[in-house]
């Protein structure tokens, strides 16, 4: 159901309207006052707002001006003013359309559907784009899975894997690493620190011979990617 806010103070082309969009899924309240009708879509959620210009106590370019600071909301200016000015201002203000009056009710349907299928579409390419974490460290269960499974690892190779997940992209030294694994002595040559590598990709890797997530960088340590 869409739902719109109608800021409209006659009331026949209201019910007009409100009758005519209902057979299209498309919920209308009205509000002839404006000053009502902005605290009503304060708290309300609402899809759309179909706004008059000529309105009681409160000129309908002050009612757009509030409403485009305060929500983000398409406006659909509805307006019997035949000045071009009106129009002007309106849609650099931000309203999304201007629809003169009289009109016929099929077309302001078709507009409010038009104006909703372009806001989703802009809406779907603001969302950030979510990016597929192949490995997840848990600290407190001290546990890693890749793609969802438990990965069964020693606990020195349980401390190297939560060092790379921490630092997952970067590089990490082999001297980094022999610092930071307890379960590593410090005199350990890099040479048993490979073997533990090595043990690693058998669990991680599908072919551990071309390593695709726990990469070898040549003369510096290694790096986790994904």
């Amino acid at each position: 159901m869409i739902k719109i806010a109608m800021i409209e103070d006659d009331t026949e082309l209201a019910d007009v309207l409100t009758q005519y969009l209902a057979k299209y899924n498309i919920e209308i309240t009205n509000y002839e006052d404006p000053f009502l009708a902005l605290s009503a879509i304060s708290l309300n959620n609402y899809d759309l707002i179909i706004l008059d210009l000529t309105l009681p106590g409160l000129d309908g370019l002050e009612v757009c001006k509030k409403l485009l600071l305060a929500h983000k909301i398409p406006i659909i200016i509805s307006s019997a003013r035949s000045d071009i000015t009106d129009k002007v201002i309106a849609l650099e203000l931000g309203a999304d359309d201007y629809l003169p009056k009289p009109y016929d009710p099929r077309e302001l349907e078709v507009r409010i559907k038009t104006i909703l299928r372009r806001c989703s579409k802009e809406l779907e390419l603001l969302k950030p784009e979510l990016k597929h974490e192949v490995f997840i460290l848990n600290e407190q269960k001290q546990e890693i899975r890749q793609d969802g499974w438990l990965l069964k690892l020693t606990p020195a190779e349980y401390e190297i894997m939560s060092l790379m997940c921490k630092r997952k992209g970067f590089v990490v030294s082999r001297y980094d690493i022999l610092q930071n694994c307890s379960f590593l002595n410090d005199n350990e040559e890099s040479g048993s620190l490979a073997v533990i590598i090595n043990r690693i990709r058998t669990k991680i890797e599908q072919d551990q011979k071309n390593p695709k997530y726990l990469l070898t960088i040549r003369g510096t340590g290694y790096k986790l990617v994904e």
